[in-house]
C-alpha cells in the first residue's frame, strides 16, 4: 500500500514541478531559440507545452497503475457472506394470494 501512496505522491510532484519548470524556462529564456520568439508566442508554447507535460504525466501514471500486479485476490467481506448464506437457506412461510381485485394478501 506504501508503493501506491509513493508513486501517487511522486507522481503529483511532477505533475506540480514540470509546467513551472517549463514556464520557467521559457519566462528567463533558458531554452535555447527562446530570445528570438514574440512575447506572444513564448506566452503561447510555454502554455501549450505545460499542458502537455502534465497530461503526459497522467498518462505515465495510468499506465504504471495498470501494469501493477495485485498483491492478493480479493475477499468477500465474512458477515455479508454470512448473512447472504443465511437469507438464502431462510425457510419461507409466507405466501402472496392474488385475488381479482390485484391486492395481494398474505396467508
Amino acid at each position: 500500500m506504501s508503493g501506491v501512496i509513493t508513486k501517487f505522491a511522486v507522481t503529483s510532484m511532477v505533475m506540480w514541478m514540470a509546467p513551472v519548470a517549463i514556464m520557467y524556462g521559457f519566462y528567463y529564456q533558458v531554452f535555447p531559440g527562446v530570445s528570438q520568439m514574440s512575447s506572444s508566442a513564448q506566452t503561447l508554447a510555454s502554455g501549450f507545452l505545460a499542458v502537455i507535460s502534465v497530461n503526459l504525466v497522467i498518462g505515465f501514471y495510468i499506465c504504471m497503475a495498470m501494469k501493477e500486479t495485485p498483491h492478493q485476490e480479493p475477499q468477500p467481506d465474512p458477515t455479508f457472506l454470512a448473512n447472504a448464506k443465511a437469507s438464502v437457506n431462510q425457510p419461507t412461510s409466507s405466501r402472496v394470494n392474488d385475488d381479482s381485485k390485484g391486492k395481494g394478501k398474505v396467508e
